[in-house]
């Protein structure tokens, strides 16, 4: 046999180990929930954001790398802001007004608030998951597109938080993106 085809069986073997290893869901339930916990603290396909943020000082945390682009904090805010009307939404609890200003839910980040961010952030992500979790199907199957909306949202700013620490040289690579 070629290289090739001892490295291309090598890792044909190595997905089917890892595939066997990891239960995939089967419901949309259990879809729903796979996304929305790859997106906070299950390390998976990419960096969830309880990673993504961790170990950044409030400083860090508010660095931007440039005008028009966001800092860390900010994404951070957002994606906390965003999480938190959602999680409202789906369980029936009614929000503040929003006057349609989206760069409000990115501006309103201070390094002072940081260390509480960061709670809030993994708390309502952590409510995401048991709102879910405890969820009958009829709610999941009427709420899918929301709950996956916001899964995609947060894998999003994720990628930003990722790129914006790599600018500022404050990401370990051996946290999972080189």
């Amino acid at each position: 046999m070629t290289k090739r085809v001892i490295a291309a069986l090598v890792l044909m073997l190595s997905v089917t180990a890892m595939a066997q290893d990891k239960k995939t869901p089967t419901t949309l339930k259990g879809v729903l929930l796979e996304q929305l916990k790859t997106t906070h603290d299950q390390e998976d396909w990419f960096v969830p954001v309880s990673v993504a943020v961790d170990g950044l000082t409030a400083e860090q945390a508010m660095w931007s790398p440039g005008k028009g682009n966001h800092s860390v904090g900010q994404l951070a805010y957002h994606i906390w802001y965003w999480d938190q009307r959602a999680l409202n939404d789906f369980n029936g609890v009614p929000n503040e007004k929003f006057d349609g200003n989206n760069n409000e839910t990115f501006d309103k980040f201070t390094p002072a608030q940081w260390d509480e961010l960061v709670k809030k952030l993994n708390q309502v992500l952590s409510d995401w998951d048991k709102a879910v979790a405890e969820a009958d199907d009829a709610k999941i199957a009427a709420n899918a597109s929301l709950i996956a909306h916001v899964g995609a949202h947060n894998a999003y700013h994720v990628g930003q938080i990722l790129y914006v620490r790599k600018l500022q040289g404050v990401w370990n690579p051996d946290k999972g993106v080189k």
